[in-house]
C-alpha cells in the first residue's frame, strides 16, 4: 500500500474534514453544556441566597412565611437601645437586633410617646429602649412616624420603670 497516494486521496481528505467537523461540534456542545451549567448553578445559588441578598424570608415567600419572623430586615421600623441623639439634625441612632445600627430621622410631625404621654425629642435619653415605626428613605434611614419609649426587655418591675418616666 502506498501511503503517499492514501494521504492524497479524496477519501482521506473527506475523512479528515468529517473528523475535524465532529471535533468542532463536540467542542461547541461541551461549551454549551458548561455555559448552561454555570447559568443553572448561578440561578440556583441566587435563589438559595435570596434572603442574604435582599432580605426576604429564608424559606422563600411561601415556605415558612409566618413561621420565622426573625428573617426580615427591619426597613419600616426598628426597636432597640438609643445610642446617639443629635437634636440639631433631628436624628437618633438605634442599636437594634444583631447590633445593627439604624439612623432614625425625627421630623416635626413624628409622635414620640412614653407611658406618661407625649414627649419631645429633648426628652429622649441615650440608653432608652424605643420602638420606631416609619418609612425608609433613599439614604437607608428610617423617617419616623412614631417613636415609643418602652421598658427594656426583661424588665421585671414595670411599675418602677413607669414611675421613673
Amino acid at each position: 500500500m502506498d501511503f503517499n497516494k492514501f494521504f492524497q486521496s479524496k477519501r482521506f481528505k473527506v475523512t479528515v474534514w468529517v473528523l475535524a467537523g465532529l471535533a468542532v461540534l463536540l467542542l461547541v456542545f461541551r461549551l454549551g453544556v458548561m455555559v448552561g451549567y454555570r447559568r443553572a448553578n448561578f440561578s440556583y445559588r441566587w435563589g438559595e441566597n435570596y434572603h442574604r441578598n435582599f432580605g426576604g424570608p429564608r424559606g422563600g415567600f411561601m415556605g415558612g412565611f409566618f413561621a420565622d419572623q426573625r428573617d426580615f430586615i427591619e426597613s419600616q421600623g426598628t426597636f432597640g437601645d438609643v445610642i446617639k441623639i443629635d437634636n440639631s439634625t433631628g436624628t437618633v441612632v438605634v442599636k437594634g437586633k444583631d447590633n445593627v445600627e439604624k439612623i432614625v430621622l425625627v421630623k416635626p410631625d413624628t409622635s414620640i410617646t412614653s407611658f406618661s404621654g407625649k414627649v419631645s425629642l429633648a426628652d429622649l435619653k441615650v440608653g432608652d429602649y424605643v420602638v420606631v415605626i416609619g418609612e425608609p428613605n433613599d439614604a437607608g434611614q428610617i423617617e419616623a412616624k412614631l417613636i415609643r419609649i418602652m421598658p427594656p426587655p426583661g424588665t421585671m418591675m414595670m411599675g418602677s420603670y413607669m414611675q421613673r418616666r
